[in-house]
């Protein structure tokens, strides 16, 4: 089962807006419009229907959803973009495809993950498995290795524990 990244995009946009406000602000040389091209894009996950993830680069994909929607502004607007000004536009938003840099360090986490699960116990291994990966309801886990729901909350815990405390400090992350 896949896990629908609306809500995952909305958070985002919300713990990000400077910062996506700023980059759009540049990219289309008025604040205003970015502002409405940001306010517009929470609109649209609004009412969007369910995605299936993964989207790899969330500040890209808003960013690009933003800018799409700054052209349909402007147009409301009846400011026209010739377009020279859409091609400017979508030239400059980064490449979602990750680099070099990015890749080695995607590797290595994985592989700091892999080591770090095949210490987990098998129980604890299977429940986080199940219910991060698999998309399983603590309920259904519960049921099928015939523990109480509360023994997987645990455990999940634990597991999670395990993984953020070994695993945020090498992603060079601040939030």
């Amino acid at each position: 089962m896949t896990e629908n990244v609306i809500p995952l995009l909305r958070s985002f946009l919300v713990q990000r807006y400077d910062q996506l406000k700023q980059r759009l602000a540049l990219r289309l040389g008025n604040v205003e419009l970015a502002e409405d091209a940001l306010h517009e894009t929470w609109l649209k996950l609004q009412r969007s229907q369910p995605i299936a993830g993964p989207i790899a680069t969330p500040q890209a994909y808003l960013l690009r959803m933003a800018v799409n929607l700054a052209i349909d502004v402007r147009r409301a607007q009846s400011q026209v973009l010739v377009s020279d000004d859409i091609e400017a536009l979508m030239n400059e938003l980064p490449d979602p495809a990750p680099g070099p840099a990015e890749v080695a360090e995607a590797r290595s986490q994985l592989e700091a993950l892999d080591g770090l699960l095949s210490r987990l116990p098998p129980r604890r291994r299977e429940i986080l498995l199940l219910v991060r990966l698999e998309g399983w309801s603590q309920r259904d886990v519960a049921e099928r290795l015939g523990i109480p729901v509360r023994t997987v909350e645990y455990e999940l815990k634990a597991a999670q524990d395990l993984l953020f405390s070994r695993l945020e400090p090498r992603s060079g992350r601040s939030s």
